[in-house]
């Protein structure tokens, strides 16, 4: 018989590599997980690991193992699902990663849901850099997170993991009042969008948009496919290029995003600052240290002097967590919660229950 906790490291080996990733991910010494896949082979009886020096790569036989056991490990999650649900309703523990702009914007009405609907589930939030999450979520590290990605930036399907839209937003170029000029044929005014799921104050800076519909609008076809930025946006975009651009860290989404969005209308960003945190970024624009995209979420509390322009961009907010998971009480009731604490024009349609 063979054992499912090997298995488990073959798969990570599968996914990541080499035999020292995996150990630093899992928390074992590399001589332990090697240790491990030594017996694992011994029970398959056949050869799994070929070694090159100081390298492996996995045989045919083991990528079909591999593939046996992502099935394996997402038929487990949903018996502790399945068990879970018959026990007791939500409760216990539940490890919860996210991202800043939605832990102030949606964490916060649904963790206030959740302590009153369901006050025996005790969720535990932690800020997880998005490129951290799928190792957290698959090392069991974590129980469900928030993850995003952007137009320009797919996101690639990870083995053992699933997930759930959640929500659509637009982005916004911000830049100093008055600095840029635009064509007024091209930027229409529209009111300031309300302050997301908080309830709180309407945006004070000056918004405006161009025509394209936002999420779930009929318009110009959705960036994203290496061609150009269409239409306003792009001439929104153009009439930036001269000006310095704050950016995200080099390696992040974000960057990355802002990268080819600019590249898409026609030209490389100029970077002056590199930022990370959306309420540094607004705040920076206000004193006219330079433009930058951001996403809806973070625009609540732009500062006065800061106009905002709405591009035929978005980012999307979707639920992670393992194969299998999904109907697990905790997690089907944060999903749940979550999803009520959105603003309806942002929601993203939930995709049909799981069987």
């Amino acid at each position: 018989m063979l054992d499912v906790r090997r298995l488990r490291l073959l798969r990570e080996l599968a996914h990541r590599g080499t035999i020292a990733a995996v150990a630093e991910a899992l928390a074992y010494t590399p001589s332990a997980v090697s240790q491990q896949l030594a017996v694992l082979e011994t029970e398959a009886g056949v050869p799994l690991l070929e070694r090159t020096g100081r390298r492996v790569t996995l045989t045919p036989a083991a990528l079909t193992l591999v593939d046996h056991a992502e099935a394996v490990l997402e038929r487990l999650e949903r018996a502790e699902a399945d068990l879970a649900g018959a026990r007791r309703g939500p409760a216990g523990p539940l490890r919860v990663g996210t991202f800043p702009s939605a832990a102030r914007a949606i964490l916060p009405a649904a963790l206030a849901a959740l302590a009153a609907a369901h006050p025996a589930l005790e969720p535990l939030v932690e800020e997880v850099d998005p490129a951290a999450v799928a190792d957290r979520l698959r090392a069991g590290e974590l129980d469900v997170a928030l993850i995003h990605h952007y137009d320009f930036v797919p996101r690639a399907p990870v083995p053992g993991l699933a997930s759930a839209p959640l929500l659509t937003e637009p982005l916004y170029l911000a830049t100093p009042a008055g600095e840029v000029s635009a064509d007024p044929a091209s930027v229409e005014a529209v009111p300031a969008p309300a302050a997301p799921a908080s309830g709180g104050e309407v945006l004070a800076g000056e918004v405006s948009a161009d025509a394209v519909p936002g999420p779930g609008g009929t318009g110009e076809r959705a960036p994203g496919d290496g061609g150009p930025l269409p239409g306003r946006g792009g001439e929104a975009l153009r009439a930036c290029r001269d000006a310095p651009w704050i950016l995200a860290v080099p390696g992040t989404l974000c960057h990355a995003m802002t990268v080819r969005a600019c590249e898409a209308a026609g030209f490389t960003p100029r970077a002056r600052h590199h930022v990370d945190d959306f309420d540094t970024v607004l705040a920076l624009v206000s004193v006219r240290q330079g433009v930058a995209l951001v996403p809806e979420l973070a625009i609540a509390a732009a500062p006065a002097n800061v106009t905002l322009r709405r591009l035929p961009l978005h980012r999307r907010t979707e639920i992670a967590h393992r194969d299998g998971a999904a109907r697990h009480p905790a997690v089907a009731a944060f999903s749940a919660a979550l999803r009520a604490a959105v603003p309806p024009a942002l929601l993203t349609p939930a995709l049909p229950a799981p069987a």
